[in-house]
């Protein structure tokens, strides 16, 4: 697995408003809720800015408040923002509830908002031909057809410069409702070098099997490195032809939404630095992990001097 040429890292997706409830329960007994954001391409590239890596997220938001406090708190995060405000449409919205202490209901309010409205005169073509890797996502490709070109011209761009180009299906059922997303996911998998999907999203583009079968399903379509992110359970990869599995950290999960783009960015930040395969995993393995712990789609993402404590049986109290 090569090192990417430059230490940075562009991604393009969109990134919504959100409301979490702060206390377990739905929105018929909940009384309070707080703000924020999330999306799962930010994410990413929020992951890998906190990591000491370079990022930039490219998209679009509403002429709003939301659409505001995406961009501030993404170029708060140290994220290089190219955004288009789109004021013929409104920022989307999701909000998260906690109906009990081991499940999270998560509902969107995104049809016509300014992300889906996403198109290919958006992407930045110095921006991507400059970077070292790509990041793209499965649930850009449902938001609409415009979405799904622009992903196309980015990925375009990428591969006529030598760009590496990381693909995670990140599916959305609701968002493919009446529609089969596989010829679409099995299209950007054979454009990729680097793919993640949980082991029933690569169900979706190769069929049945084991964890290993499917990343070796995966990798045979063209890329060199598939990965099956595995949860409590780990992952599983097959990386320049060869196997690797990793178990999982043992935490005590607090929220689960969001671990999947840490461990995409964790194992990013190792190609952007040219880590082995194996630190690569355990990197990933970490940021995973520790994201999980706290709240929030992105606000639990750990910083390099955070993974420490995954590694520590002391007094949990840091004084």
């Amino acid at each position: 697995m090569k090192a990417a040429s430059q230490n940075s890292l562009v991604t393009l997706g969109e990134t919504m408003g959100l409301a979490r409830a702060t206390e377990l329960g739905t929105l018929d007994h909940v009384s309070h809720l707080a703000v924020g954001i999330g999306g799962a391409e930010s994410n990413v590239a929020i992951g890998v800015a906190r990591l000491g890596g370079l990022s930039t997220w490219i998209g679009r938001v509403g002429a709003d408040s939301l659409g505001r406090r995406v961009l501030r708190e993404l170029r708060a995060e140290s994220v290089t923002v190219l955004a288009v405000t789109d004021p013929g449409a409104n920022t989307g919205f999701m909000l998260k509830e906690r109906p009990t202490g081991s499940t999270t209901r998560v509902t969107y309010y995104r049809a016509g908002s300014a992300g889906s409205r996403l198109e290919p005169q958006d992407v930045d073509e110095a921006a991507i031909a400059g970077c070292g890797i790509l990041h793209v996502s499965g649930i850009t490709l449902a938001l609409s057809a415009t979405a799904a070109a622009a992903i196309d011209r980015a990925v375009d761009i990428a591969r006529s410069n030598g760009v590496a180009v990381s693909f995670d299906v990140n599916h959305r059922s609701s968002l493919w409702v009446g529609r089969d997303p596989a010829p679409l996911y099995r299209s950007l998998v054979e454009r990729a070098d680097i793919v993640f999907a949980g082991d029933d999203e690569a169900r979706i583009v190769v069929g049945d099997g084991t964890p290993i079968e499917l990343a070796k399903r995966l990798h045979d379509l063209g890329p060199a490195t598939a990965v099956i992110k595995l949860g409590a359970e780990g992952c599983v990869a097959l990386i320049d032809g060869d196997e690797f599995a990793a178990p999982a950290f043992r935490v005590n999960p607090i929220d689960t939404v969001g671990a999947g783009d840490a461990f995409v960015a964790g194992f990013l930040t190792g190609v952007l630095e040219g880590l082995g395969p194996v630190e690569c995993v355990d990197l990933a393995q970490r940021c995973g992990a520790f994201a999980v712990m706290g709240p929030g789609d992105w606000e639990s993402l750990p910083r390099r001097a955070d993974l420490a404590s995954l590694d520590s049986t002391g007094d949990p109290v840091a004084r």
